[in-house]
C-alpha cells in the first residue's frame, strides 16, 4: 500500500514507536492509500518463537520439518507461483515448498523487501522491524510468520496465505455493495478481539480498514498491514465490577495499583503451558473482575492513516494515543454496515474537514423484522458512541475494549469461542483456489532441480 511521508516524528511518552511493513495481499478492487511519517530505530528478535495455536497446522508443521531436515529455510527452498499484492516497502508472492510429493502442498504468503532500494528511500527500518513484530505475535486473528530469512539483498518474510481475499472485496460482493447486521457484527468482533490483543501488546494498529482485514480459508478473519502502527509500553489493570447501588452493592471500584508488570512479548492467548488455577466461587455477570490492558500514555504527533479512517486528533495534530484505534473501529462498522464511510467528502481535504466539523449521520436501511431494528438501533448507538470526536469522551477510550465488548450490540456474543462459530461467507475449498492461481503438480525433476536466487524479482 502506497504511503506519502511527511517529516514528522512520532512522540511517545513510554517509548519511541515502530512501524512495520505492509502484508496485506491485494486481490482487486479499489484500494484507499494510507498516509504516514518517519518512525523511531527498533531492534529485532533473531528467532521465532513458538506458536502454541499454529503448532499443529500443516503449514507450520512442512516448514518446521523442513528446518530440521535442512538445517535452514531458505529462497531455494521455495517454488514462486505469482504475485498477489504489492505495498510501499515490498512485494507479496503467493508460494509453496519446493522438493515435496505431496497430494497438498501448503500455500504461503512471502513477503519479499529489497533492502537497497529501501536504504536509499531511508525506509529500511521499517523493514527491520516487521519481523520483531510479527515474531511476537500469536492470536488466530492475527499473521502467523513461519520463517523468514535473506537472499542476496532482498529479506523474505513467509507468512500464512489468506485465500479469501479481504473484507472490502467480500463487501462489494455484498447485495446493496454492504453486510448485513449479523454480519457485520461477526466481522466487528472478531476484528475487535485482534485489535484488544495488539493494544495488551502495546501496539496501537492506526490503520483499520476494510482492505487491511483478510479472510482466511475457514472464513475468519486475519488483521494484516501493520507499517503504521506504533508500539509502547502497557500496564494492565484489573477493574473489579461490582453490582449497582439499587442492588445495596458499591459503585464500580478499579485496583489503585497495577496487577502485573509491563507486558512483554511473546504473549499467547493459546498457550499450551498455561498453568491450571485453582477453583472459584462462580460469580455474576456484575461482579466480574476485567483486565483493562490500554496503551493509554502512547502519545503521537504523526499524521498517519488513510484519510476517511483519520480520527480528529490525528488531523489537529495535537498529539494522539490508542483511542484512534476506536474511531477508526467506529468507521469500519459504519463503512460495514452502510457500504460507504461516514465523512467521505469531494476530495480528501474535504474529507479532513468533515471529519473535524461535520456530525455523524446514520442513514436509513430498511429492515424486516423486529429483531433487525432493535439490533439496527444497537450498533447505530455504538457507532455514535466511536465516532465522538473528543477521544476523552469516546467509548474504549479509558478502558479500552472491554468497554466496547460490554456494549448491547454485542450481547450475547461468546468471546472465547468466537471461532467456533461458522463465518457468513467461506471460501471455495483449497482445490478451486489451487485451479484458480495455476497451481499445478510438479515433476521429481521441477520437484528436484536447484534455484538460483534472481537478481531482480519483477518478471513474477
Amino acid at each position: 500500500m502506497a504511503t506519502v511521508a511527511r517529516d514528522e516524528s512520532d512522540y511517545d511518552s513510554s517509548c519511541s514507536s515502530i512501524t512495520v511493513p505492509s502484508s496485506t495481499l491485494s486481490f482487486g478492487g479499489s484500494r484507499r492509500t494510507s498516509v504516514s511519517s518517519s518512525v523511531a530505530d527498533t531492534t529485532h528478535s533473531s528467532s521465532l518463537s513458538l506458536k502454541p495455536h499454529k503448532a499443529h497446522h500443516a503449514a507450520w508443521e512442512a516448514v518446521a520439518r523442513l528446518r530440521c531436515e535442512a538445517g535452514r529455510v531458505g529462497l531455494d527452498h521455495f517454488r514462486i507461483l505469482r504475485r498477489v499484492g504489492s505495498g510501499d516497502i515490498g512485494n507479496v508472492y503467493l508460494c509453496q515448498i519446493r522438493g515435496r510429493a505431496v497430494a497438498e502442498p501448503c500455500l504461503y504468503a512471502m513477503k519479499v523487501v529489497d533492502r537497497e532500494a529501501l536504504a536509499a528511500r531511508k525506509k529500511l527500518q521499517r523493514a527491520e522491524t516487521e519481523r520483531e513484530i510479527l515474531g511476537v505475535l500469536d492470536h488466530p486473528f492475527l499473521p502467523t510468520l513461519y520463517a523468514q530469512f535473506e537472499a542476496s539483498h532482498y529479506s523474505c518474510l513467509v507468512m500464512e496465505f489468506c485465500s479469501g481475499g479481504d473484507l472490502l472485496t467480500a463487501r462489494q460482493r455484498q447485495p446493496s455493495r454492504r453486510f448485513s447486521i449479523s454480519s457485520a457484527k461477526f466481522y466487528a468482533a472478531e476484528t475487535l478481539l485482534a485489535l484488544e490483543y495488539l493494544h495488551m501488546m502495546g501496539i496501537v494498529y492506526r490503520d483499520l480498514k476494510p482492505e487491511n482485514v483478510l479472510v482466511r480459508e475457514d472464513g475468519h478473519i486475519m488483521l494484516s498491514d501493520f507499517d503504521l502502527s506504533l508500539k509502547c509500553d502497557v500496564v494492565p489493570k484489573l477493574i473489579r465490577r461490582k453490582p449497582d447501588p439499587e442492588s445495596n452493592c458499591n459503585k464500580n471500584q478499579t485496583c489503585s495499583t497495577p496487577c502485573a508488570l509491563p507486558i512483554q512479548p511473546v504473549l499467547s492467548c493459546f498457550s499450551a503451558s498455561a498453568k491450571r488455577t485453582k477453583a472459584v466461587t462462580p460469580t455474576t455477570t456484575q461482579d466480574i473482575d476485567e483486565l483493562v490492558a490500554e496503551p493509554i500514555n502512547a502519545r503521537s504527533k504523526s499524521f498517519v492513516g488513510t484519510h476517511e479512517y483519520l480520527a480528529p486528533e490525528v488531523i489537529s495534530g495535537q498529539g494522539h494515543g490508542s483511542a484512534v484505534d476506536w474511531w477508526t473501529f467506529g468507521v469500519f462498522l459504519y463503512e460495514l454496515l452502510y457500504g460507504i464511510t461516514p465523512f467521505k467528502g469531494e476530495n480528501n481535504e474535504k474529507t479532513l474537514i468533515n471529519i473535524l466539523k461535520q456530525p455523524l449521520s446514520l442513514p436509513r436501511i430498511g429492515v424486516s423484522t423486529t429483531k433487525e431494528y432493535e439490533e439496527m438501533v444497537k450498533v447505530q448507538d455504538l457507532i455514535s458512541r466511536l465516532l465522538v470526536k473528543n477521544p476523552k469522551r469516546r467509548i474504549g477510550g479509558s478502558k479500552g475494549s472491554v468497554e466496547i465488548k460490554r456494549h448491547e450490540f454485542f450481547k450475547g456474543v461468546n468471546w472465547a469461542l468466537i471461532r467456533s462459530v461458522r463465518p457468513p461467507e467461506v471460501p471455495s475449498d483449497l482445490n478451486k483456489i489451487r485451479s484458480r492461481v495455476g497451481l499445478t503438480k510438479l515433476s521429481k525433476k521441477e520437484r528436484d532441480a536447484p534455484y538460483q536466487i534472481p537478481l531482480y524479482f519483477d518478471y513474477f
